[in-house]
């Protein structure tokens, strides 16, 4: 599995750097003696372009910016998107909210760096898998001025932790890892669930979301994904859901539902950010 998801990833990366110019480990932010790091890519042309910020799943404990767990890039390369890729701390050497304030301090570098990489610093939106999907979802339902953005793309993410607490019959091994509790729930790690989950932190005002997951997926709820749009519909808050009939967790395998779920994402993304707010 992992020998295939590695192959995955290098065919990706290699049409990814042949259609951009992809510039790699570049320092966004320190936290303590932690160096952290971005990839970019930058469109060819003058700009200014839109921008997307990608934060990788794993299970909060690990994936990379350009690996195992990352997002698919091609079509917002095609599409003429200055790209950030991101990487964070991960657990269960840096617990919570460890990863949540790399998330933070990435947009606001973002913010007042993009127009060096031909980024449009008002057209920013932000996309995550799985557990980056939850880390975007909440920042965005918890910015201020610093950390506010155009667009919300969450690919399986997790909004609803305390939703999958049934299922597994406590806490999973990821948020065991992520929160430095033990398998079973009490009180004090149910209250942390739900200061981590989106869900309980939708008010009008928020930015676009897009959520994309398929209904076969049997390691987030997909439940979560549907009561999290609902609820963002209650307030408000453009958004839709784009279900994967038959699609599975894993992002490597939803081409098999979806062949073009990435294009999707792409043009969603473009139809909300909209025509550039500044100019070279």
């Amino acid at each position: 599995m992992l020998r295939m998801g590695f192959i995955f990833f290098v065919i990706g990366l290699s049409a990814t750097c042949a259609l951009g110019d992809v510039k790699t480990d570049v320092e966004y932010g320190k936290a303590g003696d932690v160096s952290l790091k971005l990839d970019v890519n930058v469109p060819e042309g003058d700009g200014p372009f839109p921008v997307a910020i990608l934060v990788h799943g794993g299970g909060w404990s690990t994936g990379d910016k350009a690996g195992l767990f990352h997002i698919p890039t091609d079509a917002l390369t095609r599409g003429k998107f200055t790209w950030f890729s991101i990487n964070y701390r991960l657990a269960p050497k840096y617990r919570w909210p460890a990863c949540f304030e790399d998330v933070q301090t990435a947009i606001r570098w973002v913010k007042g760096h993009a127009a060096e990489y031909k980024g449009d610093p008002g057209r920013i939106g932000l996309m995550g898998y799985s557990a980056g999907g939850q880390l975007v979802c909440l920042a965005a339902c918890l910015a201020d001025e610093s950390t506010r953005v155009q667009a919300v793309v969450g690919l399986a993410p997790p909004t609803d932790l305390e939703l999958d607490l049934p299922q597994r019959g406590g806490l999973s091994a990821s948020l065991q890892g992520l929160l430095d509790r033990p398998h079973i729930v009490d009180d004090e790690s149910r209250k942390e669930l739900r200061a981590m989950s989106a869900i309980h932190f939708v008010k009008a005002g928020l930015p676009p979301f897009l959520i994309m997951q398929g209904d076969a997926d049997r390691s987030v709820p997909y439940q979560g994904s549907a009561n999290f749009v609902a609820k963002l519909k209650e307030n408000g808050v453009e958004c839709e859901l784009i279900t994967l009939k038959g699609g599975v967790h894993n992002i490597g395998k939803w081409s098999a539902a979806d062949s073009g779920f990435e294009q999707k994402y792409c043009d969603w993304l473009n139809g909300k950010l909209g025509a550039a707010t500044t100019r070279p």
